[in-house]
């Protein structure tokens, strides 16, 4: 399964790890993804998603339907 956010988009970067001595070694940064069960009103169940914490907060935010309405106007 991909490591990439629904709501927000956000997804592994790479990038260099740089030492005191400026030697250069690849990584990768993951982001910050959690599993939450979260409830839909209109549908009148719950959704488990893979979750950043970001995403979360724009869930909060926003609503969960305005949340997933405008990462379905994004994709």
């Amino acid at each position: 399964m991909a490591k990439v956010c629904p709501i927000t988009g956000k997804r592994t970067v790479t990038g260099n790890n740089v030492s005191h001595a400026h030697n250069k070694t690849r990584r990768n940064w993951e982001p910050n993804l959690q599993s939450k069960r979260i409830w839909i009103p209109s549908e009148n169940h719950f959704v488990r998603m893979r979750v950043s914490a970001c995403g979360l907060r724009t869930i909060q935010k926003l609503g969960v339907e305005a949340a997933l309405r405008k990462a379905a106007k994004r994709a």
